[in-house]
């Protein structure tokens, strides 16, 4: 009678050896994450969203600026008097600032003295300056309530009849003429903001079709397998989304970077002649929360244009494939 068989086991006296575990090989992104087009275009965004970003911070400079400049000139009014024989100076500038203040609407007078006068003349005049020598007229300068601004007409009647040496200048002019200026100013930032972002937006769109251009055998191949458009819109779009975030983020952070430097040197330098040049021709070099504020919604629209630009580019893409596919003796709308 024959043995039955005996297990493997007890005869090894140990376990079977097991196979070794199957592993997944991780799955990698469909679209290469970077290449030549990917980062030509990520440059390309970049140098956009930096001279966009510039040119906003350039205009909300000068608005502040033209504001600021608006605001002081409206804030005060001047009496000039002319100096006469038989005018007592001293009396007829205190008399003048008394009616002044007298009126609804004025808040300060002073009176400007002989060393303020000879500061305001020095630049013509030089060092100096004694004015008992030369009919220098003297100012007296009124703050006014900017909302509730008093009769000009009033008072320039009323220092006429008590000093007929004095004259009111109200700066309405001054004031019209810096307001026409400020919004011509503001005018011309904005036509060259608009023309800088009309390049931005032809530049990313070329850019973006052209790297687009460099991964349409990545299209075909997906939608040939059976993917569908909007799952192979939605890869392109995500792929192209995180190159415009890299791009705008580095153009924009360089040119905030840039107006916090100038800000930071224009603090450092203050009383300066370089200094007092600049703050002259440009103001202050600070865009304020405003302006950081307009910077980070610019670098948001030129990832939200990129990745629309890139989604519109793919659909379009697949349009076409079909259309070859269905006719395939259409040739002419093939990419060169």
């Amino acid at each position: 009678m024959s043995e039955p068989p005996r297990n493997p086991r007890s005869a090894e006296g140990g376990t079977p050896p097991r196979r070794p575990e199957m592993r997944v090989r991780p799955m990698g992104p469909i679209v290469p994450p970077t290449n030549i087009q990917s980062n030509a275009l990520a440059v390309v965004i970049a140098i956009m969203a930096f001279l966009a970003c510039l040119t906003l911070g350039g205009v909300s400079m000068v608005r502040a600026t033209a504001a600021s400049w608006q605001s002081q000139i409206s804030r005060e009014i001047t009496i000039q008097i002319k100096p006469d024989d038989k005018l007592d100076m001293n009396a007829a500038l205190t008399k003048a600032r008394d009616i002044a203040l007298s009126f609804v609407g004025t808040r300060d007078g002073q009176i400007m003295d002989d060393a303020a006068t000879s500061r305001l003349l020095e630049p013509w005049l030089g060092p100096n300056l004694n004015l008992d020598e030369l009919p220098v007229p003297r100012l007296v300068v009124i703050t006014i309530d900017e909302q509730n601004p008093p009769d000009f007409e009033a008072m320039r009647a009323m220092l006429k009849d008590e000093i007929p040496q004095a004259s009111l200048d109200d700066h309405r002019t001054w004031v019209d003429r810096l307001v026409s200026m400020a919004h011509t100013t503001v005018l011309i930032g904005l036509s060259i903001m608009t023309l800088v972002f009309s390049a931005m937006i032809l530049t990313v769109i070329f850019a973006t079709r052209g790297a687009l251009a460099g991964n349409r055998h990545i299209v075909e191949v997906l939608h040939f397998v059976g993917a569908e458009a909007s799952f192979v819109g939605r890869e392109f779009q995500k792929h192209f989304l995180k190159i415009s975030l890299k791009g705008s983020a580095a153009g924009s952070l360089l040119a905030a970077g840039l107006f916090a430097g100038l800000g930071f040197w224009q603090s450092r330098s203050l009383a300066t002649p370089q200094s007092d040049q600049a703050a002259a021709l440009f103001g202050t070099f600070s865009v304020g929360y405003g302006g950081y504020l307009g910077i980070f919604a610019t670098m948001l629209i030129i990832a939200l244009l990129t990745t629309i630009t890139a989604r519109l580019t793919v659909m379009r893409t697949i349009h076409e494939i079909d259309q070859i596919r269905s006719d395939p003796a259409r040739t002419d709308i093939l990419p060169d």
